[in-house]
């Protein structure tokens, strides 16, 4: 593991005022061009398989697309989905009832991934512009997400 790598939850925990700061005064431009790039060394170096913790301890947004999309791939009426697996959160969105997600295997691997939330699909967001638009979302991502935390750090460090 790189020594970016080390101690990353720690690290992150400790940043987060820095991070809040870099992302509110941050060149908008400078850091959209950075970001495929960044996206996909992370993904070169983080394997989600080995970790799952978005899984393991949030809830995407089911949309009414993904409940239709997913409730017909599980071969289920899509009440009998809600009911089965989703609830209302505080802001009216359909999220899952209970953590860690229940298509979540033991193995890490996801049941539904091709059917998957377009929230799944997206995340952690660190390929586009949602990194900036939606600072508390990112700050809180990078604290269980160590890809959010790596393109933090090499975006810190590279753009001025």
């Amino acid at each position: 593991m790189s020594d970016l790598m080390q101690n990353w939850q720690k690290k992150s925990a400790e940043r987060q005022k820095q991070y809040r700061n870099f992302l509110q005064s941050a060149n908008k431009n400078k850091v959209l061009k950075a970001l495929p790039h960044l996206h996909e060394e992370a993904f070169e170096k983080i394997n989600c398989l080995d970790c799952a913790a978005c899984c393991k301890n949030y809830s995407p947004r089911f949309k009414t697309t993904d409940i239709k999309r997913i409730s017909k791939a599980l071969r289920m009426k899509e009440s009998v989905f809600i009911e089965t697996y989703l609830r209302l959160d505080e802001e009216g969105d359909y999220v899952v009832r209970t953590t860690p997600c229940p298509f979540l295997g033991a193995d890490n691997y996801c049941s539904i991934y091709e059917d998957r939330p377009s929230d799944c699909e997206r995340f952690p967001y660190t390929d586009e512009d949602v990194i900036l638009k939606r600072i508390p979302l990112t700050l809180k991502n990078s604290s269980f997400c160590p890809a959010v935390y790596y393109v933090l750090e090499k975006l810190i460090t590279t753009i001025r």
